[in-house]
């Protein structure tokens, strides 16, 4: 049986372990398949972007950069994208909105993506798919953000419109016609050096303001969220797996120890035959045994009665009759412990048993001058009148050996509900201690010298043939009681 179990208990923790690297591996797609969502969404924002950026390009790749950041902010949204950085060639933040990203050094700055617990920066979004590629690889006009300081002479706050051309004065007007305005004008946007600059200047310009790539910091709050719901489910699949593993395992063990109880019952069972047709033969053994007794008996009464006979053999007469009535005492209390109980039910007043029950014990109790009160309420009860006779006599007789001289002895009967009552016979002798109050219902277990240990058996007997109870209590001040429960009241017809 130790194989079998083994196997089945490997195969059931086989089945969860497949079951929880099954959830494992879910729960890994499902984050995997979160994250590429949420880069997803960040190529989106970025083709929102270059489209932003693109709307506020005048003159060429002249941008506003108070403008830009004025639109960054309105695309920054929390718990989606956190903040903007747009960055020039050597990676510095040339303009941003919301939270500045912690850039990483020139060499981490080209990875894909940065993931933190909070945030996830996304980086060179170019290659990711933006629709502003061609704008920041530089093959149209490059993107230059212009400020004051840098462009005086162009009008950040110009609103969005149609480009105007940049005309340079006309030459020999001096500083002042150099620091005029130009013209309005429309045409195709172009962008080129300012003439106040010169080449050097204006390569800078471009490498301090151009934008060359952005980043952008994205919210993990819905990708925790997902994977967090998702987490939960795999972890109750798991727990229901466990819980179904575990019930399994204890089934199969409860049907193992079924099996094996089914195979001790059998075996019981055929014991339990053989016992009986044992017991069956003691018992028909015992009867028979009766009979030479009798025999022996009949001849030591005659020779205790000859005339003549010396007082010696009389004496060992007696002696022969008193052990012929001790043994045939016990052979006929095993003949009755070892008789099948076949209850017949009628309806029986216990206070009518009880009473003839106590004339045929007169004589013991009038020779211990023992006081018996029998106290019962008159109802009827469903019993079989030979058993319940004998279970009162026994215990009756029980009673009168305990108490000791001038004893008291009370038969009491009551209903305990609509449909129950029951019998306690109490008496005032030495008791019975507490540690022996279940051995006496064994056979052959007796307190007595005489006493062969089978009355209360055969009292328990009828009792269970019965479907009653009985227990041994303690009777205060001193004495014990035997109480009788479950017995069921008969109506009278």
């Amino acid at each position: 049986m130790i194989r079998p179990r083994l196997l089945v208990y490997g195969l059931l923790l086989a089945g969860w372990g497949v079951i929880v690297a099954w959830q494992v591996a879910e729960h890994a797609r499902v984050r995997s398949s979160a994250r590429a969502a949420l880069i997803n969404r960040a190529k989106d924002i970025s083709s929102t972007l270059g489209i932003v950026i693109r709307s506020q390009r005048r003159f060429g790749g002249l941008v506003s950069k108070e403008r830009l950041e004025s639109a960054l902010k309105d695309l920054v949204r929390q718990g989606e994208l956190t903040g903007v950085a747009l960055l020039n060639a050597d990676d510095e933040v040339v303009a941003s909105a919301g939270e500045t990203p912690e850039l990483q050094p020139k060499a981490l700055l080209r990875t894909a993506a940065v993931w933190e617990k909070q945030n996830v920066t996304l980086m060179n979004l170019v290659d990711l798919g933006t629709n502003v590629t061609a704008d920041l690889e530089g093959t149209n006009p490059p993107i230059v953000l212009a400020m004051r300081d840098m462009f005086p002479h162009f009008d950040t706050n110009h609103p969005p419109g149609p480009p105007r051309e940049f005309r340079p004065p006309p030459p020999g007007d001096g500083d002042k016609d150099r620091r005029k305005p130009p013209e309005r004008g429309f045409g195709r946007p172009r962008f080129a050096r300012p003439f106040w600059m010169s080449e050097e200047e204006y390569q800078t310009v471009i490498q301090k303001q151009g934008v060359h790539s952005f980043v952008l910091m994205m919210s993990t709050k819905s990708l925790r969220a997902l994977t967090s719901q998702d987490l939960w489910l795999r972890s109750l699949v798991v727990l229901l797996a466990t819980v179904s593993v575990v019930g399994s395992g204890v089934a199969w063990r409860n049907l193992e120890r079924f099996s094996d109880l089914q195979l001790r019952l059998v075996r019981a069972s055929e014991a339990n035959t053989h016992l009986r047709e044992l017991n069956l033969a003691a018992a028909g053994l015992a009867h028979e045994t009766r009979n030479p007794l009798n025999i022996i008996r009949g001849f030591a009464q005659m020779i205790s009665r000859t005339d003549g006979a010396v007082p010696e053999i009389r004496k060992r007469a007696g002696e022969i009759i008193e052990e012929t009535d001790r043994i045939t005492a016990q052979l006929n209390e095993f003949i009755n412990y070892s008789r099948p109980r076949e209850v017949r039910r009628l309806p029986l007043s216990l206070e009518t048993v009880a009473g003839e029950v106590a004339r045929a014990l007169s004589c013991d109790l009038e020779d211990k001058h023992v006081h018996l009160e029998v106290k019962a309420d008159r109802f009827l009860v469903e019993a079989d009148e030979a058993l319940l006779r004998q279970a009162l006599f026994n215990l009756l007789l029980n009673a009168i050996q305990a108490v000791e001289p001038d004893g008291t002895i009370q038969i009491l009967a009551a209903k305990t509900g609509p449909t129950e009552a029951q019998l306690e016979i109490r008496d005032n002798g030495h008791g019975v201690p507490p540690e022996r109050r279940e051995e006496i219902f064994k056979p052959y277990f007796t307190t007595q010298k005489n006493g062969a240990g089978l009355g209360l058996a055969v009292v328990q007997q009828i009792v269970l043939a019965h479907g009653w109870e009985i227990k041994c209590l303690a009777n205060e001040p001193r004495g014990a009681i035997f109480r009788l429960t479950h017995l069921k009241l008969r109506t009278p017809a």
